[in-house]
């Protein structure tokens, strides 16, 4: 048996067809996926990412620790709550998981990582402590639920009535705290879906009054799968797919959350990434034919071979699309042919994402 979240039997008891995910039973779907996506992409739509982990990280080296431990710099956040994005990487440069770092106070700050490298990635975190003086605390006690879609936000104050006041001069990528029943909830306005939202973490012996809150407030489950198909309309990487520890983010189009801008910040693999020349590119295809794209298909290109890292089809754009690695001379607007079932079909390249705020930015036929 698989672990389960706080949700689990309520998940079984909305039919939720349960598959193990990393390790976790999770629902893919309540019966009908494509139903979900749509859901998220035109009202309101909530997913149980409790199984994801996050690590509280207090102590006087707390800020200087993280400096060094991401790509991204940790240092540009100065406002309570504010959020960024970033990837953890090995000496070699390459990606070990992608993160979000929360901050609270130079002393307090919050790390939230991918369920299946959560392991993986506390040790590695031990391991890098040394001598600076931090404390790092797994938060198996919290639960969180994503809710995300055009009228989410709405839907939340509907249902939590108090956090309207905390959250609704929230920028994007920044959080809140607050206190309701003596206990503490965090509010985030952040997503893996490309629509507007919240994610809420709050102590695991409230999920399952909060979930059916929720949906009293109109807000629908959704499992897996419309999670997936959502974040790559979107065009945001999924861990051990996008990108892993045999990819640097140079090559996986994470470029933008290396920050390189103070010389004196020396993170790990920065001089890895210093040495190394992204040999591709990343990009998204339209498939022109018909069929499906998938992850690990071969891209024959004009100036070499490239392959599919992601893909399925759009519920959105009502077309099989994908994330791909190409050969860098290759751009927006070409024509490559995706090897699938040993017949080569045509596809477009563009630039993701595809789809962002319930609107489709991609037109090609």
């Amino acid at each position: 048996m698989g672990k389960r979240t706080p949700l689990f039997d309520l998940h079984v008891a909305a039919g939720g067809k349960i598959v193990d995910f990393a390790g976790w039973e999770m629902p893919i779907h309540y019966g009908s996926q494509i139903e979900e996506h749509h859901a998220v992409r035109r009202d309101a739509g909530m997913f149980d990412v409790s199984h994801m982990l996050a690590i509280d990280l207090t102590g006087d080296g707390a800020m200087d620790w993280l400096c060094r431990l991401v790509a991204n710099d940790v240092a540009k956040l100065k406002t309570p709550g504010k959020a960024l994005y970033s990837c953890l990487l090995n000496e070699q440069g390459t990606v070990i998981d992608d993160l979000i770092i929360y901050f609270f106070a130079p002393d307090h700050y919050r790390i939230v990582v991918n369920a299946g490298t959560a392991d993986k990635d506390l040790a590695w975190m031990v391991g890098q402590i040394g001598e600076f003086d931090i404390h790092l605390t797994p938060r198996r006690d919290l639960a969180m639920i994503a809710v995300q879609g055009p009228q989410a936000r709405e839907k939340v104050w509907a249902a939590f009535p108090a956090t309207r006041e905390v959250s609704e001069n929230l920028g994007v990528f920044q959080a809140a705290e607050f206190t309701t029943t003596g206990d503490n909830w965090l509010i985030a306005r952040t997503g893996y879906t490309g629509e507007d939202g919240f994610e809420i973490t709050l102590p695991a012996t409230h999920a399952v009054a909060a979930w059916e809150q929720l949906a009293a407030s109109g807000v629908r489950p959704a499992g897996l799968g419309a999670r997936d198909t959502l974040r790559l309309e979107a065009g945001m990487n999924l861990y051990g797919q996008d990108m892993d520890e045999t990819q640097s983010p140079l090559e996986s189009g994470l470029t933008w959350t290396i920050d390189m801008k103070d010389p004196s910040r020396d993170f790990i693999g920065k001089s890895a990434l210093t040495a190394r020349k992204a040999g591709k590119d990343f990009l998204g295809l339209v498939l022109l034919d018909k069929g499906v794209l998938r992850a690990h298909q071969k891209v024959i290109t004009t100036a070499g071979v490239g392959e599919t890292t992601s893909g399925s089809f759009s519920p959105s754009m009502n077309q099989s699309i994908a994330l791909a690695r190409l050969p860098k001379c290759i751009a927006p607007g070409d024509t490559v042919q995706v090897e699938i079932r040993d017949k080569l079909l045509r596809a477009k390249v563009v630039k993701p994402p595809f789809v962002r705020n319930g609107k489709v930015l991609i037109q090609e036929k």
